[in-house]
Order: structure tokens, then C-alpha cells, then sequence
């Protein structure tokens, strides 16, 4: 299931969140009006944003952030989003963004006097605490009520955030944790995790490794990346054993024993909860369609 949503934060100041839960690559475009700013924020899985009708292509992968500004032309959103992969923009017309950051104009270098008319472009990585922002903005489950205030405050949040790079690095920024030296330890978490994913340690074995309490390891887990640990494994498991049958190398079997099940039912249970069909028909139907 794919979904794309629309949130319109002021005049000239928009969130887009952009999912894409299905099988196969799909196509998002959106029109945008010349002088307005793009940020584009990859939370999980991999896009590409293409140019100039498929001459040019830049590709996003998670936790890494584009910003565009052309002031000349009109630069519409063409995103190609791969299978599992989610992602967050921010469009923003650049008379709104002085009035947010006039009084910090000179550390922002396109906004200066000489850069005004000049395309840019910067890639860059995302920080833990915009990392929790991004998620909080994407599983946003609290009243409809304050949806509009929610979503305003976490957007400005965002953008501080993004323009908070040349500030020291040790400063308390999360609003969860005691310091982004904690965020780093559950990314590491997410590395193990991954590595050890057909025989994972524990959660007290993980806190443990990474040097962090068990109660932050829960908490912040289920902050950054929207799920337990153990919930994101699993998804991220069947997903890879996905791929695993795409490839045409492995049996079920071998798949299931590769992400960690000794016993073939409960990855075919697991598989058809998450996928719909079995993982043979799942392979038997790749199989049909590559003949045809």
C-alpha cells in the first residue's frame, strides 16, 4: 500500500509525506511554483528524484536530506519511490522563509544578497534529532483537533533543526533523550539488529553492547523508527526474504533458515501476514510473470 498526504502548514508553506508500503517502484509528481525552496528528507528505504524529463537523476537514500532552490524556473517533484520507503518534504516560498530566518540570514547562504537569483543545491546527512522529528511527523497519532498546530510546530522544528549544523555538536537538541550521543547508540542498535538478524541478541544483550539503559533503548527505538525493535526487525527480515525470492537463487526453506526460522511454517505464517500470499506462490507468481 502507498499513500501520499498533503499537509498545508500556512500559505506557501506545505508537508508532504510520502510512503510507498507496495512491491514494486511508484511515481510521485507534483507540480511546484517557481521561487518556492524543496527539503526532502529520506526516512527509510531509497528514491530518486528525476530531472528534465529523465536526463538527469539524483538518488535519496535513507538518512540523507536534499535541499533545491531554482528562482528561474519551475522545478516540479518527480520522485520515484522504491518498495519500502518513505519520505517527507518540505515546500516552502522563499518571501515565508526570510520572514523565519531574516535575523539569521547570514548563516544561510543562498538567502544572501548575491546568492538570491542563484540556483542550489545541498545534500547532507540527517542528524538524530531531526531524525526524531521526521518520525514524529510521519506517525502523528494525537487528536485531529491540534493536527494543524502539531504539524506547524514540528515543520518549524524541522527547518530549525536543519540550520542548526554549525552550533555544537554536544548541545541537548533531543526531546527525549539526555543527548544525541543516545540517538547514535540506537542507530548502532538498528546496525546489530540487521547484521545478526537470523539470531538477533536480546534487548538487555543490545543495551548493553551500546552502553545505554534499557528503558532509552525502548523508548527511543520506538521514537526514531516508529517501531519496537523487535517489530523492526521482523519487517525488515521479511522484506529481505522478499528480495531473497526475487532473486530466483533461493528455495523457501533456504530463505526462512537465512533470516532466522528453523521451522518453515512460521515464516510462511509470517511471510503471509506481511505479504498477502505465500511465500511459494509468491515465488511461483515471479516465476509466471518472467516466462510470460
Amino acid at each position: 500500500m502507498s499513500s501520499r498526504e498533503e499537509i498545508r502548514v500556512e500559505n506557501d508553506f506545505v508537508l508532504y509525506k510520502f510512503k510507498n508500503d507496495e512491491n514494486k517502484i511508484i511515481h510521485i509528481q507534483q507540480s511546484v511554483s517557481q521561487g518556492l525552496i524543496q527539503f526532502h528528507f529520506g526516512i527509510k528505504g531509497k528514491g530518486k528524484f528525476v530531472f528534465n524529463e529523465g536526463n538527469y537523476a539524483l538518488d535519496l537514500n535513507e538518512e540523507k536530506s536534499f535541499l533545491f532552490y531554482n528562482p528561474q524556473k519551475e522545478l516540479p517533484i518527480h520522485l520515484e519511490l522504491l518498495p519500502d520507503a518513505w519520505v517527507i518534504s518540505v515546500v516552502v516560498s522563499i518571501k515565508k522563509f526570510h520572514s523565519l530566518f531574516s535575523a539569521e540570514a547570514d548563516a544561510i547562504p543562498f538567502l544572501s544578497e548575491e546568492n538570491k537569483d542563484k540556483k542550489y543545491y545541498k545534500e547532507d546527512d540527517i542528524s538524530p534529532s531531526m531524525a526524531i522529528v521526521l518520525n514524529q511527523i510521519l506517525h502523528y497519532n494525537l487528536s485531529p483537533s491540534i493536527q494543524k498546530l502539531y504539524y506547524k510546530g514540528k515543520a518549524y522544528e524541522l527547518l530549525s533543526l536543519y540550520f542548526n549544523r554549525s552550533e555544537d555538536p554536544d548541545a541537548e537538541q533531543c526531546p527525549f533523550l539526555i543527548d544525541e550521543e543516545n540517538v547514535l547508540k540506537i542507530r548502532k542498535v538498528k546496525d546489530i539488529i540487521i547484521e545478526k538478524m537470523a539470531e538477533p541478541p536480546s534487548l538487555q544483550e543490545l543495551a548493553d553492547t551500546v552502553g545505554i539503559s534499557l528503558k532509552k533503548l525502548k523508548a527511543g527505538f520506538k521514537e526514531i523508527y516508529g517501531d519496537t525493535v523487535f517489530g523492526f526487525l521482523l519487517d525488515y527480515k521479511l522484506e529481505y526474504a522478499r528480495q531473497l525470492l526475487d532473486s530466483g537463487s533461493y528455495n523457501v526453506n533456504e530463505v526462512g533458515l537465512r533470516i532466522g526460522y528453523s521451522t518453515s511454517s512460521h515464516f510462511i505464517a509470517a511471510f503471509k501476514k506481511k505479504f498477502g500470499t505465500t511465500p511459494k506462490k509468491y515465488a511461483l507468481n515471479l516465476q509466471s510473470n518472467i516466462n510470460q
